[in-house]
């Protein structure tokens, strides 16, 4: 049986980079976390350490963990800590953008290419990486906050991206005419296959997306 992480070990887990999984630590550290296989040692210089899929879902479960613990008083409301994720719409803090939250968007946009480059095996930013393809929702939702389009609020217009029964797809919902296909050209520039359709229900035009691969 594989030991779990020691208290140290998850401190760094938790503290990598919420989009690219970069971590820091000493080399005893790193490399005890890729002796677990939590985490790989990048091939390019400067070599850096990065969660694999196993660290990245331990990660997720302790966020999980956090967010179910009962607020204590006087606790900041939770858009105010915490790692940065990306608005998918729907959220209740999904208004207007501060300053603050459209530095972190380009951030994380930022800190996204960069990991495309060291982890696509021909160190391309033009198309997603691993990462996005595990995170599809939030990854599709990076790509349209970081271009400026707006997530719905709790009942506003806006995108809202959400999972679909189909693999390795996300669907794009809320704008409609010239607003939906804004979102669209957002996600093809950001390397993702988009096709527009019609649902025979409500007749709701949407959008699906997936990442695109070569």
């Amino acid at each position: 049986m594989v030991r779990p992480p020691t208290a140290a070990q998850r401190r760094i887990i938790e503290g990598a980079d919420p989009v690219t999984g970069r971590l820091r630590g000493s080399d005893a550290q790193l490399a005890a976390l890729v002796k677990r296989g939590l985490a790989f040692r990048h091939p390019r210089p400067p070599h850096d350490h990065f969660l694999t899929p196993a660290g990245h879902r331990l990660r997720d479960a302790g966020a999980r963990e956090q967010a179910d613990e009962p607020e204590a008083p006087g606790a900041p409301e939770p858009a105010d800590r915490g790692p940065f994720v990306a608005r998918v719409g729907g959220e209740e803090d999904a208004a207007a953008p501060t300053p603050a939250r459209r530095r972190e968007v380009r951030s994380a946009w930022q800190g996204l290419l960069e990991l495309r480059r060291m982890t696509n095996p021909d160190g391309s930013t033009d198309r997603p990486c691993g990462w996005e393809r595990t995170h599809l929702v939030r990854a599709a939702a990076l790509a349209l906050e970081a271009a400026g389009h707006r997530p719905a609020g709790p009942d506003g217009d806006g995108y809202r991206v959400r999972a679909t029964p189909q693999p390795d797809s996300v669907g794009v919902h809320g704008p409609d005419g010239t607003a939906l296909r804004a979102c669209a050209a957002t996600l093809e520039g950001a390397g993702w296959q988009v096709g527009e359709y019609t649902d025979p229900r409500s007749r709701e035009r949407y959008l699906l997306a997936s990442p695109r691969r070569v």
